[in-house]
């Protein structure tokens, strides 16, 4: 495992694991590194000294470090906020017509296509109830100015 020092075009540094330097820039150059405080896609390896694990005990967080849970976090929403913005990419929002347009593809009045939009908890339920597969996806404040 390979973790790296990484900053976003905006300046925010935040560290990145990797199988490999490979894993690193094939990830890279497909687009599918962003920053995790602004989702910003131009990530850059920034210069790091090597961690050597000698195994005397648990290594502490410097100060101002992040801590490895804090890093975990950060990962997992990254990936969470690439997640959506892949759903965002590929469907078509229909905001307040979700059900509508979901109930009339159900029943064959539309063809089916890639929807996402705005359903209350009441109306997501009545969907669920008449065999319509919905899921709730919030989306990161962050997220929703920049991909929507």
């Amino acid at each position: 495992m390979k973790v790296f020092n990484l900053r976003c075009g905006a300046g925010h540094d935040f560290e990145g694991w990797f199988a490999s330097e490979e894993d690193f820039l094939s990830q890279q150059q497909g687009g599918l590194l962003s920053c995790p405080e602004c989702g910003d896609m131009q990530v850059e390896k920034m210069l790091s000294a090597p961690h050597i694990n000698l195994g005397h005990g648990k290594a502490q967080p410097s100060a101002g470090q992040p801590t490895e849970q804090q890093q975990r976090r950060r990962v997992v929403q990254a990936m969470y906020e690439r997640m959506v913005q892949h759903v965002i990419e590929h469907t078509e929002d229909v905001g307040d017509a979700f059900p509508e347009q979901a109930r009339k593809m159900h029943y064959g009045e539309l063809d089916e296509a890639p929807i996402r939009g705005q359903a209350s908890p009441e109306e997501t339920e009545a969907l669920r109830e008449e065999g319509i597969d919905v899921v709730s996806l919030p989306i990161p404040k962050v997220s929703q100015g920049k991909l929507q």
